[in-house]
């Protein structure tokens, strides 16, 4: 895939996302779906059959949907990115509001798929830079077959 980045003309970029089916705005909708339903049944309950103790175990539960509601929103905009340029690989991994950028040699680096796509990498000079996280694992041995042959073009030039 060629593409241009920054201005420059790079030579291959990869970019990997989350799948995320719904939006911020949705999952705050669902959520608030799942709020009403599950405290007004709550509520129905303890006022027609007094069972009481079900309105904090149904609160309990609405604060745990938010908070794993909350933790898909801030990862929704997780990324990788591979640039592959002249000599240069650079792999950018962004979870969260954390970004960490990574150089490695061209020359250097080798394609590490371990455990039939289960995990993999990039490695140069005994480091290795894990990538490949938000794909399910034929896309990572797709993703893998791909920058082998990537990195190879710029070893025969």
């Amino acid at each position: 895939m060629n593409s241009v980045a920054g201005g420059e003309a790079a030579e291959y970029v990869y970019i990997a996302r989350r799948n995320n089916s719904l939006s911020s705005s949705a999952r705050l909708l669902v959520f608030g779906f799942i709020l009403t339903v599950s405290l007004g049944i709550a509520a129905a309950f303890s006022l027609i059959f007094g069972a009481w103790p079900i309105l904090p175990f149904a609160g309990l539960e609405m604060v745990v949907l938010y908070l794993a509601l909350r933790y898909v929103d801030v990862h929704a905009g997780d990324y990788e990115r591979i640039t592959i340029r002249n000599d240069s690989v650079a792999v950018e991994v962004c979870e969260g509001a954390d970004v960490k950028r990574f150089e490695l040699n061209r020359c250097w680096a080798q394609v590490v798929c371990e455990g039939d796509g289960a995990r993999l990498a990039l490695r140069s000079h005994g480091r290795d830079v894990h990538v490949g996280r938000h794909l399910r694992e034929e896309q990572r041995r797709e993703m893998a077959r791909e920058l082998a042959r990537e990195l190879q073009k710029g070893t025969h030039r």
